[in-house]
């Protein structure tokens, strides 16, 4: 038997891919009004951000219950040594604590779990799923691989510009009139993540401008051992920026990834990101 690898749909990791890797996804849940549909299950990722641009309703988002969990976890107890469970950032979403709160409740009842904090998001959580299920299918022990991630989680770095300050002003993730000067002044907001929460790290007046700086921060990270290229609604973009940072990462290796309703809520449509992790 093996050690299973599980995450939630904040990880962002391209479906066939984490099927491929055994990889379990436990999704989030978003809600527009009083229906609550299941991230990535319930509702894919093109009829979410289509709802997002023309409902009148502004949905919200919430974190998979600790049954949720156990669930999954029970299910994958059948057929494993060990489980390491690899989670959004504690500082963005009750996400990490259903998970402990799982592994808690169900005692002697499942194999060993280790529940890791990614302090991260989308493929920066992403990344180190990725890395749990490579070490897992080397035959590593729990610990081990356990090990590797948390020893990962400083080594993971992201930085991404939105289109617009709208969706972050609904979500109640900065003032209104924060978002009517931006809207004003046509200013797209750079982000990064540092110490698990997002961080602003300056602002771009075009899209062109927005990769330059994603290129500029790629270009800057060292001992790049994994990169990806996450976007919401411009495809063609995210491959064109990928093929510019084959530069620095070979092309074949950049995963192309879009996010999901969870973080789709708060992002809106245009937003691009990269995730990096360095040796």
């Amino acid at each position: 038997m093996a050690i299973k690898i599980v995450t939630d749909s904040t990880a962002d990791i391209p479906p066939q891919l984490a099927e491929s890797l055994g990889i379990t996804i436990v999704p989030l849940y978003v809600r527009f009004g009083e229906k609550a549909l299941k991230d990535g299950v319930e509702i894919t990722q093109d009829q979410f951000f289509e709802k997002l641009q023309t409902s009148t309703v502004h949905p919200n988002t919430s974190q998979p219950s600790p049954q949720d969990f156990i669930d999954v976890y029970q299910k994958l107890a059948q057929d494993c040594d060990g489980i390491v469970s690899v989670h959004i950032s504690s500082k963005l979403s009750g996400t990490y604590d259903s998970a402990v709160q799982a592994k808690k409740l169900l005692g002697n009842d499942a194999p060993p779990i280790e529940v890791i904090d990614s302090r991260s998001v989308s493929m920066g959580l992403g990344l180190l799923g990725l890395l749990a299920a490579e070490e897992a299918s080397s035959g590593k022990s729990l610990n081990e691989v356990a090990d590797t991630v948390r020893s990962a989680v400083d080594k993971v770095q992201m930085m991404g510009f939105f289109d617009t300050l709208k969706y972050l002003a609904l979500g109640g993730r900065i003032g209104k009139s924060k978002a009517l000067l931006g809207a004003l002044l046509s200013v797209k907001p750079v982000l990064v993540v540092g110490e698990g929460e997002l961080l602003p790290a300056g602002q771009v007046r075009s899209r062109s401008k927005g990769m330059d700086k994603l290129a500029e921060f790629t270009a800057g990270v060292k001992n790049l051992a994994a990169l990806s290229v996450v976007y919401t609604t411009t495809p063609d973009e995210a491959v064109a920026l990928a093929d510019r940072l084959a530069e620095f990462f070979p092309r074949k290796q950049i995963i192309i990834s879009r996010l999901g309703a969870a973080l789709g809520v708060h992002a809106g449509p245009g937003t691009l990101f990269v995730a990096t992790r360095s040796k």
